[in-house]
């Protein structure tokens, strides 16, 4: 490669990555261009009102996670909330979903990208962002997968006066094949030019953060002016020969990935198939998450599961053959996110994932921002809405992650998908690893995943014999359902096509 490897979401996101790459920028500089420019492209599944996760591994360094998901705001126990029901219209079925003013968490997309730039980055912020302010004025064609989503949130998206304005700007929602364009983005993206973070957070920009959030929402100009970046060590682990690293507490996803590569890894496996060990590593990972995720004062409770003694127990129960009779589902949630996938000819690795829920449903005129709706999404929130103790990190399950072999980084992958993304992502790594696939095939190839005790299935999975209680659920073709993992290798891109991804060697 010349200049790098990128895979992200949409085309618009990609080609914003590359032009970065190729006018002097390292993986960490077109990682955040992209993401900004992803807030225009993809504007249903990322934003700078949202939050994220960014694992950053410099040539010959130790990787660096950066942890910039959203804070639940200060507990008020007593305030009214504007927080509210609303049903979308999956086709097949519908599901509920939390919006409202009382939904919005402390964001923190715009603070962890602009700081990992100014960490890590070696070109100008004006040139980084260049590319979202012009998609953003000039406009990007919606593709089917954006079109498809605007279609089914149109009653978050309308839900305000200058909502209607940006997708119904003709009286018609926008569809497959149309401009869409945020000019008041661009706006808002020069200001961080000119300000940098401060602006969102405690200038100009937090007013109307305020202002839009109202009397009836719960963030305040002190939790706002408050929120920071947290850089932590990444969780580290070994697999088939392999180093992986990831997401750690109190993010729950990279934690639970590990946790069933770990099984899988030293289980007997010469006692169950490959395809057993999967399906029972992921019922052994949704009830290890039940088990040790029931404490509001605990955020890093996750961690546990991992310690010696008690993983063993869920190992012992592993390869003992045991199942839970009665699995409980994991809560309901779309997966609005997205993720970006970087490799450049420095051997710099850029893995960065990022969310806005499904949006709160109030859109802040000035910026052509829509805050996100993380108080009011249900795995974000597993014990019920609005319980936390104090500000704290809420937990998530986005799991960036790269793969590190003898000559340094072999795989940058993550995806969206909520609580499938961990098994999407688990199982990329079994099919490069485990079973040799490249990386075409390891993207495109048909995925399962298990809810409760139903497993769903792809067109093309291959299945086996599983026990009597376990229902199966097939699916008529590859679904956004699964997830949308971005990766990349030293030799290869691979955007998901289940979320109209897209990947390029430049």
């Amino acid at each position: 490669m010349k200049y790098g490897a990128i895979a992200g979401g949409e085309k618009s996101t990609v080609h914003a990555a590359s032009v970065i790459l190729e006018n002097g920028g390292n993986a960490f500089d077109a990682a955040v261009g992209a993401v900004f420019t992803s807030m225009v492209s993809e504007y249903n599944l990322t934003g700078a009102g949202g939050g994220g996760a960014f694992l950053a591994c410099p040539a010959n360094s130790d990787p660096i996670l950066f942890d910039f998901f959203v804070d639940t705001p200060p507990p008020q126990p007593d305030k009214e909330l504007d927080f509210f029901n609303i049903m979308v219209d999956f086709g097949p079925s519908q599901q509920e979903f939390h919006i409202g003013q009382g939904s919005v968490a402390i964001p923190g997309n715009t603070a962890g990208l602009l700081e990992v730039h100014q960490r890590l980055g070696q070109v100008p912020l004006i040139a980084v962002l260049e590319p979202a302010v012009v998609a953003a004025r000039s406009g990007v064609i919606l593709n089917e997968a954006q079109a498809y989503l605007i279609k089914i949130l149109e009653p978050i998206l309308i839900n305000s006066t200058a909502g209607c304005d940006l997708f119904r700007p003709n009286g018609k929602l926008l569809k497959k094949g149309d401009r869409f364009q945020n000019p008041s983005f661009a706006d808002f993206l020069n200001m961080l030019v000119a300000e940098g973070s401060r602006y969102f957070y405690e200038g100009d920009g937090a007013e109307l953060i305020l202002n839009t959030v109202g009397q009836q929402g719960l963030i305040t100009r002190e939790c706002l002016s408050q929120y920071t970046v947290v850089e932590r060590q990444p969780l580290k682990s070994q697999f088939r020969g392999k180093t992986i690293y990831t997401n750690p507490a109190p993010a729950t996803g990279g934690t639970l990935i590990t946790f069933a590569l770990q099984l899988m890894d030293q289980s007997d496996r010469n006692s169950k198939s490959d395809f057993t060990n999967l399906v029972k590593a992921m019922q052994m990972s949704s009830t290890a998450r039940r088990d040790f995720c029931h404490d509001m004062k605990n955020e890093m409770q996750i961690s546990q599961v991992l310690t010696p003694k008690i993983f063993n127990k869920y190992l012992d129960l592993f390869n003992s053959g045991f199942t839970i009779s009665h699995p409980q589902n994991d809560p309901l949630s779309r997966g609005a996110t997205t993720h970006v996938s970087i490799l450049d000819k420095q051997g710099n690795a850029a893995s960065v994932t990022t969310t806005n829920g499904e949006g709160c449903g109030y859109l802040i005129p000035e910026l052509g921002i829509m805050l996100n709706n993380m108080l009011g999404e249900e795995d974000l929130n597993p014990m019920g809405f609005h319980l936390w103790p104090r500000q704290q990190r809420l937990p998530t399950m986005i799991s960036p992650t790269l793969v590190m072999g003898k000559k340094g980084v072999e795989l940058v992958l993550g995806s969206g998908g909520s609580n499938r993304l961990r098994s999407a992502i688990s199982q990329i790594i079994l099919n490069l690893f485990a079973k040799n696939m490249d990386l075409e095939s390891a993207v495109h190839t048909a995925r399962i995943h298990l809810e409760g005790n139903v497993l769903h299935f792809e067109p093309g999975a291959l299945l086996e014999t599983l026990p009597d209680d376990i229902q199966l659920h097939s699916w008529n073709e590859k679904n956004l359902f699964f997830g949308g993992v971005n990766a990349v290798t030293p030799v290869d891109a691979v955007g998901d096509p289940r979320r109209g991804g897209f990947g390029i060697i430049c």
